[in-house]
């Protein structure tokens, strides 16, 4: 019989999720993760086989939290305001490594039409919607590089 987890799953997936955030796939190891958990490396490797087994884990829970997150933000009806509340959990980097992953890809274009068709649907066009996601996912994947930038809201109304 297996020992019951000290850790569950989702603790041990949302601390990858945080490492690979802020240091990419290289600053996540058996070791690094052994150490922010307080877990052993043998124990990680024993519940996901692999360094890519593990990171694997966490970014497909990445995504059911994303989707989760799309779905309930649904109810918003301005596309600045759908946007923003998916805002907190479509980490750029996260969104980045995932299409490296020929297994996550599928996953992250299915997110991406269904973003932009909410948006059609607040925009009124397909093709202003995609220009607002480009603009929303260049708006946060250079907003770690500063600079002021612009207004989410404003460009919405530019474009609507």
């Amino acid at each position: 019989m297996a020992r019951p987890r000290t850790l569950p799953d989702l603790t041990v997936h949302e601390t990858i999720c945080r490492m690979l955030a802020a240091d990419g796939d290289k600053g996540v190891t058996f070791g690094t993760v052994a150490r922010a958990t307080g877990l052993a490396a043998a124990t990680l490797v024993g519940r996901y086989g692999s360094r890519a087994g593990m990171i694997e884990a966490a970014l497909v829970q990445f995504w059911d939290g994303l989707e989760e997150a799309t779905t309930a933000a649904t109810a918003e009806p301005k596309a600045a305001g759908f946007l923003k509340a998916i805002s907190y959990v479509a980490e750029p980097r996260l969104i980045a490594l995932s299409l490296a992953d020929g297994r996550l890809v599928p996953r992250a274009e299915a997110w991406r039409q269904a973003v932009e068709a909410a948006l059609a649907l607040r925009l009124g066009r397909a093709e202003t919607a995609a220009m607002m996601f480009a603009t929303w996912q260049g708006q946060r994947l250079w907003q770690p590089a500063g600079g002021r930038g612009f207004r989410l809201k404003d460009a919405a109304k530019r474009m609507a």
